[in-house]
């Protein structure tokens, strides 16, 4: 049985999205994040872009799940 999958209209992704900021940050928290210019976003993710490319997968995962015997 194959699973089928159709996209939201914007308004209601809009609105789910928004009511789940608030939910899991608070009104305070929702509302900086949505206020944050968008430069700043992106210069998040190029840094973390830039991390990923230094990054040794076998040392990070041996860090984060422990050496595999």
């Amino acid at each position: 049985m194959a699973i089928q999958h159709t996209c939201l209209q914007e308004e209601e992704l809009v609105r789910r999205a928004i009511v789940a900021l608030l939910r899991s940050l608070g009104p305070v928290e929702a509302t900086r994040f949505l206020s944050m210019p968008r430069a700043r976003l992106l210069d998040s993710v190029k840094r973390h872009r830039e991390w990923q490319e230094t990054l040794d997968q076998a040392s990070f995962f041996d860090q984060v799940f422990g050496q595999v015997e």
